[in-house]
């Protein structure tokens, strides 16, 4: 995304004449601040920096097609090794996250997935990565008509559907979004803040800082300790 973005602001009469560290600096802040949103709000952003630009953009859903297009070509491979069994899905899985989820599942937890990527390609990737079958289809997405989503109002559905008391809510994420959006309603918000570069089992430092600052109740690695974390939340909880 980073890389098309900066060839977007690159193209603009003003974007020829900007350093690329600040063009760089500009991309990395506006989809950072975003991540956790559905997409549309990253190409929406893109729209308004083109223009400070004095460049001519296109629509935002236009720069998300063409992105959704470039993201669908370099992980094809991935999506068909998966479906053909030549690649381990929990090569693409947080450590533990399917093992978590079963376990609340047996203790009778009702576990729904809201998703910043389209519904459809969310659902997808739930279905080969065992999810789906889980969360009993409880997957959700973000839509051509982006007002008409948000994890906010997945949330506040939930609450609706399940008579809940708010603090009986528990939230995973690794997003700004929807740690502040659990955090906000009074929800329990655990902010995963997984090191994906060296996938040793610590915690980035930058996601750990933004997730408590979003309002995590807690952070955690991945969910290797599931049992744990789970005595934990339905002690606290």
């Amino acid at each position: 995304m980073k890389q098309y973005f900066l060839e977007v602001l690159r193209d603009t009469p003003e974007g020829k004449r900007e350093s690329e560290k600040s063009l760089m600096e500009c991309v990395d802040y506006f989809v950072d601040i975003n991540t956790g949103k559905q997409t549309i709000y990253q190409c929406i952003d893109l729209v308004e920096e083109c223009k400070k630009r004095n460049g001519e953009p296109m629509e935002a859903l236009d720069y998300k097609d063409e992105y959704l297009r470039r993201l669908m070509k370099e992980i094809e491979y991935r999506i068909r090794g998966i479906e053909d069994g030549t690649i381990d899905p929990l090569e693409y899985t947080v450590p533990g996250s399917l093992d978590i989820l079963r376990k609340l599942k047996e203790r009778g937890v009702k576990i729904y997935v809201a998703s910043g990527t389209d519904e459809e390609f969310a659902r997808h990737e739930a279905d080969i990565l065992g999810v789906s079958e889980i969360v009993e289809h409880h997957v959700y997405g973000a839509q051509r008509d982006y007002k008409s989503f948000s994890k906010k109002m997945v949330i506040e559905q939930i609450i609706r559907d399940y008579h809940l008391q708010r603090y009986e809510l528990v939230g995973f994420g690794d997003g700004f979004v929807e740690i502040e959006n659990v955090s906000e309603i009074g929800g329990f918000a655990v902010g995963v803040a997984t090191n994906e570069k060296e996938h040793d089992g610590t915690v980035d430092e930058w996601k750990r800082e933004r997730l408590i600052r979003a309002g995590a109740n807690i952070i955690i690695p991945d969910f290797q300790e599931s049992e744990r974390l789970i005595q934990y939340l339905f002690e606290e909880v």
